[in-house]
């Protein structure tokens, strides 16, 4: 095989290997962007959790309050006091699963933008491996065309 044939072989190999290269981290960004998406859901089932959790706490010291002002002898319905600490400890709760729900959310919405840039990146990279193999293949038959061989006989 000539020296010239060669040339473009080893071009239309680097070509390649830089269009396969971009379509492999395409590849690899979607990848990582469907984990950041499982990492979302999972942040979303422990933060459920972590609600189911805190009004499992409401739920328990408020009977364990209960039975406390009534071993005491105070009347839980007509005893204003009792009632506003009832209905404090219940804010409390609610502030907290409010607050839970609120970070994850935006937990939610970090994971999303990570996730989008993360495709964004890989479409990037699968563009400049087309780019970069379009030019490395142009570049090639430039130099074949270059110092080829003329025919014999003219």
């Amino acid at each position: 095989m000539p020296f010239p044939m060669l040339m473009l072989a080893a071009a239309g190999v680097s070509a390649g290997s830089s269009i396969l290269g971009g379509i492999g981290a395409k590849k690899s960004a979607d990848l990582n962007a469907f984990n950041i998406g499982t990492e979302k859901k999972l942040s979303q089932a422990e933060a459920a959790q972590r609600n189911n959790d805190r009004m499992e706490l409401y739920r328990s010291n408020l009977s364990a309050n209960i039975a406390t002002f009534a071993a005491q002898g105070r009347d839980v319905g007509a005893d204003r006091s009792v009632s506003a600490f009832l209905d404090r400890q219940k804010e409390i709760a609610v502030s907290d699963t409010e607050r839970s729900d609120f970070m994850a959310m935006m937990q939610g919405m970090k994971l999303d933008a990570e996730a989008a840039a993360t495709r964004r990146e890989g479409k990037a990279a699968m563009v400049a491996g087309f780019v970069d193999g379009f030019t490395t293949m142009a570049g090639g038959l430039n130099k074949y065309g270059k110092v080829k061989l003329p025919k014999s006989g003219s």
